[in-house]
């Protein structure tokens, strides 16, 4: 499948028997080349539940997984693994970058019952993790003591100013003075020009606002740490990784410029497979 008009949106999906990822890993797999030296234009794959009307798919649409490469200029060239929980559409929190070269590019994520994941570019890992530490898909599990305050006696200042320093008598210069060099010239006429002043130029001898030497504060005790308590919104969820059952497949996407090509769209729940097929 290849793009062939420039600034244009594409919207182009696929049906099949629907499946569920309960007990078992899920991989979504699918290879990108972007032919047309791209600047401006997403690369990634949705997965779509049973109720996707084929017909009225938008950008709008809901969507179990987005999934792939995305490019924007110098400052958006990211991997896409944003998953559905609840109803509503989480990034994930970690950066990941995709290939922007003209050459052929396998994109795999894996999903595993336990609720951790990989991505892999080329079948070389890029990134891992657990589903509930990389996603905001819960509460968190601590939260700030909303009763604790720090002590109004506790002294967070490293240094204090030496008590014994004083400023020297000819510290205090004028930052400007009147540029010594300067004369009034021949053809000023105080009455019409008024009184003829020199232009002020840079002090050499300003020194700045005078501040004193610094001593180890002898009551300093470091950082205030505001103490955590357990979060009572905080609720593990050992189903973080099932998605609804999945349906559909497809490319909702924006290109400034045309001729990607999309191809080996993949979808098991072998792991070894996918890895062979990028392989190959």
């Amino acid at each position: 499948i290849q793009t062939s008009q420039d600034a244009r949106f594409y919207a182009l999906s696929n049906k099949f028997d629907g499946f569920s990822n309960k007990g078992k890993p899920l991989v979504v797999q699918f290879s990108v080349k972007h032919e047309q030296n791209i600047d401006c234009g997403g690369g990634y794959v949705k997965l779509f539940d049973c109720s996707l009307d084929q017909t009225d798919m938008h950008g709008e649409s809901p969507y179990e997984i987005m999934f792939g490469p995305d490019i924007c200029g110098p400052g958006t060239k990211k991997v896409h693994v944003i998953l559905s929980y609840k109803g509503k559409n989480h990034l994930i929190n970690k950066d990941i970058r995709c290939k922007d070269d003209g050459y052929t590019h396998f994109y795999t994520l894996i999903v595993k019952p336990d609720n951790t994941y990989e991505v892999l570019i080329d079948n070389e890992k890029v990134e891992s993790g657990n589903l509930e530490d990389d996603w905001d898909f819960l509460a968190p599990k601590k939260i700030k003591d909303p009763n604790a305050k720090k002590p109004e006696d506790w002294d967070d200042k490293a240094t204090i100013p030496d008590p014994d320093d004083k400023k020297p008598e000819d510290w205090d210069k004028p930052e400007h003075i009147p540029d010594p060099d300067a004369s009034k010239p021949e053809d000023w006429d105080d009455e019409m020009d008024g009184e003829w002043e020199p232009p002020m130029v840079d002090n050499p001898d300003y020194k700045g606002e005078w501040q004193a030497k610094q001593l180890d504060n002898p009551n300093y005790k470091g950082a205030w740490e505001h103490p955590e308590i357990d979060n009572p919104e905080y609720s593990p969820d050992d189903n973080l990784h099932l998605r609804n059952e999945i349906c559909t497949v497809g490319f909702d996407l924006w290109q400034v410029k045309s001729g990607t090509i999309f191809d080996n769209v993949l979808i098991p729940d072998d792991i070894e497979l996918a890895s062979k097929v990028a392989a190959e």
